[in-house]
C-alpha cells in the first residue's frame, strides 16, 4: 500500500472541495484531494445549471401559451422533447467542463482516486491503495438525494433529481414527492414542457418559506397552475411495465391511485458522512451524525478537523459551499491559529414562476423563543404597477425591522424576480441598513422594486408604532 504524509487532507471535490484545496495551498501548504466519483460539482453535473437549462426551455413554451392574454397569439406550438433534453445535456456537459478544466490544473500528485475513510483523528486509507497522514483534514464529501424508504426497492421508474439530466426525450407523466426548491423547479418546468405533473408534499411547505402569510399566498400562486397536493402520505408504490401505479392518502384518509411514467422523488438531500469512517475521527456527533462545527471557522470542536459544504448541511447552496471550502482552507492551513471567516448574509432562492426568495434572519428564526419582538410590513403584489404591465402580478414579500434601531433584518417573498429583488435586500441586510436608509435610495417608475419601497414603508409605519407591550397571556405573533 503506498504511503503519504501531507499537510492538509482533503474528503471531495466539489465546490467546497475545490474552493478548501485552493485555500490550503495559498497558505503554502501540501495539500491531496480525494474523490470517489466522477469530478465535476453537484451543481454543474445534476443542480444548479441543468436545471435552470430545463427551467429556460420551459418559460420559453409558457410565454408562447402566455402571449394570447397580451394581444399576440403565435401558430401552432410544438415541443420537441429530444431536442429539449439534447441541449440540458449538451450545455450541462459544457459547465461541466469548466469544472474539470479546474481539476486538470491540480497537479496529479495533488489528487487521488477513490473512497476515503478515517482510520483515525489523523490517519486515512484511500481504497486499498493509499494511507494518508494528514495533519489536518477537510470534509467535502457533499450530499446525496434522499430515497423514501417505502419507494426504494419499486424499480427503474422510481428516481430521484439528478437522474433527470440524463433523460433523452421528456416522459408523458411524472409524480413530484416533494414540495421543497428542487421539486417545485423540476416539477413546474416539466408541466410547461407538456407532462402531466402531480406534485406531493407530506405537508404544507413551500420551498424554504417559513413566514406563514408568504406561505399560503406561496400555495395559491403555484396551485393554479400545478396539480399541488399536500398533506400526502405515499401508502405504497409498484411498477407495471414502464409505469409506477403510486397510492396515496390524504389528510382526511381518503386513498387515491394514480399512474405516472416516473415517480421523482425530490424530498432533500443528505450529507454524505455515513461511509467515511467518522467514528474513528474522534469527533463530536449531533442526532444525525453529522460532526458539531462552528459556523464562523468551520472547525469541528477544537480539533484539526474541518467541515464544509453540503456534508454540514448548514446551507446547502452552492454559494455558501464555495465560502465554507475557502474558510475551511484557510484555516486548515493555518492550523491552530483558526479565525472566523467572512460569512455573508444567508440567500437562498427557488427559480419557479413566481420567484421564491428569503434572506437574512428568517421569520422562523426570528420567532424563536427568546427572541425580542420585531416589526413587519409587506406589499402584494396582484396591483403592484410593472408587476401587472408583465402579467406577473402574483406574490407577496413581507420584511422584517429591529425595534428601536430600525435596522432591516430580513425578507420572506413569492413575486416576480425575486432573484433581483432578493439580492437588492440582502446587500441591505449585510451593510447592516436602516429602514430609514434603505427609503432614502433611488427607486425608479415603473420598476418592480417600487413594491420593495411600498413594503419598506409599511415596515416603517410599524417600526414608529414601537414594539407591543408584553403580555401577561401567551402572544406568538411579532410586532404586528
Amino acid at each position: 500500500m503506498n504511503k503519504l504524509h501531507v499537510d492538509v487532507a482533503i474528503i471531495g471535490t466539489g465546490t467546497a472541495g475545490l474552493a478548501a484545496y485552493r485555500a490550503a495551498r495559498a497558505q503554502g501548504k501540501t495539500a491531496v484531494v480525494i474523490e470517489s466519483g466522477p469530478y465535476g460539482t453537484t451543481c454543474a453535473r445534476v443542480g444548479c445549471m441543468p436545471s435552470k437549462l430545463l427551467i429556460a426551455a420551459s418559460e420559453a413554451a409558457h410565454m408562447l401559451a402566455l402571449a394570447p392574454a397580451f394581444g399576440v397569439h403565435p401558430g401552432p406550438v410544438r415541443i420537441d422533447g429530444k431536442a429539449v433534453m439534447a441541449r440540458v445535456r449538451s450545455e450541462r456537459d459544457r459547465f461541466v467542463g469548466f469544472v474539470l478544466e479546474s481539476v486538470d490544473n491540480i497537479p496529479d500528485q495533488d489528487k487521488l482516486r477513490g473512497h476515503a475513510r478515517f482510520t483515525g483523528p489523523q490517519s486515512l486509507q484511500v481504497d486499498q491503495h493509499t494511507a494518508i497522514e494528514a495533519a489536518r483534514v477537510v470534509i467535502a464529501s457533499g450530499s446525496t438525494p434522499v430515497m423514501l424508504p417505502q419507494l426504494k426497492d419499486v424499480g427503474e421508474r422510481v428516481i430521484v433529481s439528478d437522474a433527470v439530466f440524463d433523460w433523452t426525450d421528456l416522459p408523458a407523466s411524472v409524480a413530484v414527492i416533494g414540495t421543497g426548491v428542487i421539486g417545485l423547479e423540476l416539477g413546474q418546468a416539466l408541466h410547461r414542457l407538456g407532462v402531466r405533473v402531480s406534485v406531493f408534499a407530506r405537508g404544507g411547505s413551500v420551498a424554504q418559506l417559513s413566514d406563514p402569510e408568504v406561505l399560503h399566498v406561496a400555495g395559491k400562486a403555484l396551485g393554479r397552475e400545478l396539480d399541488l397536493r399536500f398533506q400526502q402520505l405515499i401508502v405504497g408504490a409498484r411498477q407495471e411495465n414502464e409505469e409506477v401505479v403510486l397510492t396515496t392518502r390524504d389528510a382526511a384518509g381518503a386513498e387515491r391511485t394514480d399512474r405516472y411514467a416516473y415517480v421523482l422523488v425530490a424530498a432533500g438531500r443528505t450529507p454524505n458522512v455515513d461511509r467515511i469512517g467518522i467514528e474513528h475521527a474522534g469527533l463530536e456527533l449531533d442526532e444525525r451524525g453529522i460532526p458539531l462545527f462552528d459556523a464562523s471557522t468551520m472547525q469541528c470542536g477544537t480539533s484539526h478537523i474541518f467541515i464544509a459544504g453540503d456534508a454540514n448541511n448548514e446551507r446547502p447552496v452552492l454559494p455558501e459551499a464555495a465560502d465554507h471550502g475557502k474558510i475551511a482552507g484557510e484555516n486548515a492551513g493555518r492550523y491552530p491559529d483558526v479565525r472566523p471567516g467572512l460569512r455573508r448574509t444567508p440567500l437562498t432562492i427557488a427559480f419557479t414562476e413566481p420567484q421564491i426568495a428569503t434572506l437574512g434572519e428568517t421569520y422562523r428564526e426570528l420567532c424563536a423563543q427568546g427572541k425580542p419582538k420585531f416589526a413587519v410590513g409587506k406589499v402584494s403584489f396582484e396591483n403592484q404597477g410593472r408587476s401587472r404591465v408583465m402579467l406577473q402580478n402574483h406574490g407577496m414579500l413581507r420584511v422584517y425591522g429591529e425595534y428601536g434601531t430600525g435596522r432591516f433584518l430580513g425578507a420572506e417573498m413569492i413575486g416576480p424576480r425575486a432573484e433581483n429583488l432578493g439580492h437588492l435586500l440582502a446587500w441591505a441586510c449585510q451593510a447592516r441598513l436602516t429602514v430609514a436608509q434603505m427609503l432614502d435610495m433611488p427607486f425608479y417608475h415603473p420598476v418592480i422594486e417600487e413594491g420593495v419601497r411600498t413594503a419598506l414603508r409599511d415596515l416603517a409605519l410599524e417600526l414608529e408604532k414601537g414594539a407591543p407591550r408584553a403580555s401577561s397571556a401567551p402572544d406568538n405573533t411579532p410586532g404586528v
